[in-house]
């Protein structure tokens, strides 16, 4: 195989650096997104008017910039054969319905045993490069112990697609959550909750800002200055006792952010360990055993729907709650 060539010319009135110009202005078909001309731009391989160039040179209208996109890479990341259950497969992407415990991607601490060393076999020589490297295009990720649906992108065509539904939010994620407690309307507490209000049909909108913990950098944090903006929506599916069956939407998607949200209301997922607080049901309620040895948070990612980035249809997925939440919630209803 060899390298392709994307040759386009700037339009009028452009930006005054090139970095800017060329991502207003290079051609759609190419799925080049702006990260992706930043490391081309980095590499060497953008020309202007056949010269040599960096980010921050000036452009004119008229100039001939040429992009020269080298053969996708194989990935250090090895494969491993780990069983994935496919909802859905074709040239450009894949849903995934992955279980509580697995990582997405590898990192310092999980080298191995993810999803993506998973894809990575799975796929074999069927890809063709995102980002530079043969590699599934992750565009959004779930945590470790949030079992549910992803999408995975099989080209650069498909990823720059796909991340472009992300950013502008209009991904369809809902979730299903077992919380402690159960939030109502009616509560002063939670009417009094900064960033809290109620939408039709009782619907719970949490609105805050995100950022990273000042102290644990691990952790995510609700703040009212810098952070990102997040908003989750939540409604009570099933009301017991002690706990309630949420269904959750996201309209936002931060790391964390379900389960920071619902900390911050009052009402955390049974089972996390990093924002539940430690909460426990009294001693000698029938659930009390269950919940405590409910092992992760008790979240699912339970649909996932979005307009296929190459054919354009709209499509929607469906994953069941998994055994271990089907317990717990039967053992909270008993």
């Amino acid at each position: 195989m060899s390298d392709t060539i994307v040759t386009f010319a700037i339009a009028a009135d452009p930006p005054p650096r090139l970095d800017k110009a060329i991502a207003r202005d290079v051609p759609a078909e190419a799925h080049l997104s702006r990260s992706r001309l930043a490391r081309l731009l980095a590499d060497g391989v953008v020309t202007v008017n056949g010269m040599p160039a960096s980010a921050r040179d000036r452009v004119s209208p008229g100039d001939a910039i040429e992009v020269r996109i080298p053969v996708a890479d194989d990935p250090e990341t090895r494969p491993e054969a780990i069983p994935l259950r496919i909802l859905h497969e074709d040239a450009d992407l894949i849903v995934i319905d992955k279980p509580a415990g697995m990582v997405v991607h590898p990192a310092p601490g999980s080298p191995g045993g993810t999803l993506v060393n998973a894809l990575l076999h799975h796929f074999g020589g069927d890809l063709s490069g995102v980002g530079g490297e043969r590699r599934p295009g992750i565009v959004h990720r779930i945590d470790k112990d949030t079992s549910g649906l992803l999408v995975v992108a099989k080209s650069d065509a498909a990823h720059h697609g796909l991340a472009a539904q992300f950013e502008t939010h209009s991904v369809e994620r809902r979730y299903l959550a077992i919380c402690h407690g159960v939030p109502e309307a009616g509560d002063p507490r939670l009417r009094g909750t900064r960033g809290v209000s109620w939408e039709a049909g009782d619907t719970l909108k949490i609105t805050t800002r995100l950022a990273r913990h000042r102290t644990d950098r691990q952790r995510q944090a609700v703040t009212w200055d810098g952070g990102r903006h997040a908003v989750t929506r939540a409604r009570v599916l099933c009301s017991m006792e002690r706990a309630a069956l949420l269904e959750c939407r996201l309209e936002t998607g931060r790391t964390h952010q379900i389960r920071v949200h619902l900390a911050h209301v009052g009402h955390a997922l049974i089972g996390d360990p990093v924002y539940g607080g430690h909460r426990r049901l009294p001693r000698g309620h029938p659930a009390a055993h269950a919940v405590e040895a409910f092992p992760r948070q008790a979240l699912h990612a339970a649909t996932l729907g979005f307009v296929h980035p190459i054919s354009g249809d709209t499509t929607r997925f469906e994953s069941p709650m998994p055994d271990d939440m089907e317990a717990l919630l039967a053992a909270l209803a008993a």
